[in-house]
Parts: C-alpha cells; sequence; structure tokens
C-alpha cells in the first residue's frame, strides 16, 4: 500500500469511465493519493472489452488493494439522466458527498459499441457521411454524459462552496478533423461548456477545468490503430505517445490546492504536438 502523499485524503471522487483506459489509471491514481474513488463503468463488464480486467468489482477491489483507500464500483449509463441521478445517489449514500469529479466518459464510439470490428469508430466517421445513429450516440456519449454530472454533481459544491470538476476534452476538440469529426466536434463543445461552467461557479469558489490529452497509449488505442513504434518509447523525447499516467497526474493537479486560482482553461497534455492558442 503506498501511502507517501495522501493529498486527497479524506475527499470522494468521482471518475466516469473509469473501468479501462485512461479513467482507470486516474482513478488509481487518485486513490494512491488517498481519495476514496468511485470507478463506473457503462456496464459491470465494461473493463473486458480490450481485456483490462474481469469486471468493475475487479477493478475496484484492485485499487482498493494497492492504495488502501474506499473504491465504490458503479454502472450505468451517464446519457441517462435518472440513472446519472441514481448513481450520485448511490455515492452520497455508501460515501457520504461527492468532493471531486472527473468526467472521463466518452471516446469515438458509434452506436455498435466496442464490440464491432473497428473497435467502437463509428463507420463512414466524417462529417457528412456518419450515420445519424452514430452522430447522436458519439455526441451523448462525449457531451451529454459531462453535461449531465455536472448538473447533478456542481450544486452540491455551490452550497458547500467547495469542489472541483475535471472534464476530459482531447486535442481533436482544438482543430479541424476529416475523420472523427463529429468526435472533435464533441470534445470542443466540451472544452466550450467547461469554460461556461467555470464562469457559472467561480463566484461560488468551486472550479472547473479541462484536460485535452493527444494520443494516449491505451488498450483501446492500440487495438483501433496503425502506430508508430518509435514513437512507443517513454522517455528520451517528447515526440512520442503518452501514457495515461501522464494525464492522470495533470488531473490531479488540477484537483488539488495546487490550481486553487485556474479555472475555466483547457490545456493540452499532448508533448508540444500542438502548439497554437487553444
Amino acid at each position: 500500500m503506498k501511502t507517501s502523499n495522501r493529498t486527497f485524503s479524506g475527499k470522494v471522487v468521482w471518475v466516469t469511465g473509469s473501468s479501462r483506459g485512461i479513467g482507470r489509471v486516474i482513478a488509481g491514481h487518485l486513490a494512491s493519493l488517498g481519495a476514496s474513488v468511485v470507478v463506473h463503468g457503462t456496464t459491470p463488464f465494461s473493463s473486458r472489452a480490450f481485456n483490462e480486467a474481469e469486471s468493475l468489482e475487479a477493478v475496484a477491489q484492485a485499487i482498493s488493494a494497492e492504495h488502501g483507500t474506499k473504491v465504490l464500483p458503479v454502472h450505468g449509463n451517464l446519457t441517462e439522466e435518472k440513472t446519472v441521478k441514481d448513481l450520485a445517489r448511490e455515492v452520497r449514500k455508501q460515501l457520504g458527498r461527492i468532493d471531486l469529479l472527473v468526467n472521463n466518459a466518452g471516446g469515438d464510439i458509434g452506436v455498435e459499441g466496442v464490440s464491432s470490428p473497428l473497435g467502437g469508430k463509428p463507420r463512414n466517421n466524417d462529417a457528412l457521411f456518419i450515420s445519424l445513429d452514430d452522430l447522436r450516440t458519439v455526441l451523448d456519449r462525449n457531451l451529454m454524459t459531462c453535461i449531465l454530472a455536472c448538473r447533478e454533481v456542481g450544486p452540491e459544491m455551490m452550497q458547500r462552496k467547495s469542489g472541483s470538476i475535471v472534464n476530459i476534452g482531447s486535442n481533436d476538440g482544438l482543430w479541424g478533423k476529416e475523420k472523427s469529426a463529429i468526435y472533435a466536434t464533441a470534445k470542443a463543445a466540451v472544452h466550450q461548456y467547461t469554460r461556461c461552467l467555470a464562469r457559472q461557479l467561480r463566484p461560488h469558489n468551486v472550479r472547473v477545468n479541462a484536460v485535452a490529452p493527444g494520443e494516449v497509449m491505451t488498450a483501446r488505442w492500440k487495438a483501433t490503430r496503425s502506430y508508430d513504434a518509435g514513437k512507443t518509447v517513454e522517455d528520451g523525447t517528447l515526440d512520442r505517445y503518452s501514457k495515461p499516467i501522464e494525464i492522470a497526474r495533470v488531473v490531479d493537479f488540477l484537483l488539488s490546492d495546487a490550481s486553487s486560482y485556474i479555472t475555466g482553461q483547457v490545456i493540452r497534455v499532448d508533448g508540444g504536438s500542438q502548439c497554437w492558442p487553444a
């Protein structure tokens, strides 16, 4: 059990979309810093999609055993308002309140889900010829999950005059994309929603920021594209792909008191692959 730095001891953080990938690493990292963590997947077995764990329960048990913190697994479709409310009610029942929120649920995943031949990526994945079902699914999965979770958790943070929200965007949302165009559009909307919500919550001492990762080496990322093996090195150059922990560390910073006067920002974590204004 790692106990060297317990920055978030006594805090409860809900990390949506944390059954696998970047979200799972964020959840584990925050648990290592003392947080009680709520891990979430759409289903109890979301973690199986790319063989990252047998179940959401197994993810929770592994994180708890490694870091000695409470870890609560919850599952449900966050595009449904009732589900978001039900899950938040369960978190409050089990852990008392939600101090911090990380909206990580998302991905360039269409109506067929991650079991599709493309690992979830919609067919005809562009700005014009993507199917309407895929278009709506990608927008809902990335934008509506973020908005609904913020609508549920934000008011209690306002009342306490305390809290921090980090929304996971993408550097795809900061430039024009021929492919994955609707995903890029949804992430651009997440960035703008972050700014708008930050303005609203600013008088209440609640901070809202976004992290915009570049290409991150997760199991799904590796399974759904061709990539340059030379860029899988872990150090020695910034012209490489990132590791999930490099995203998690920035989330940690934005949730912590170390960023007490930072709100409404979109922070790229991409090794400098984009260097123009956000």
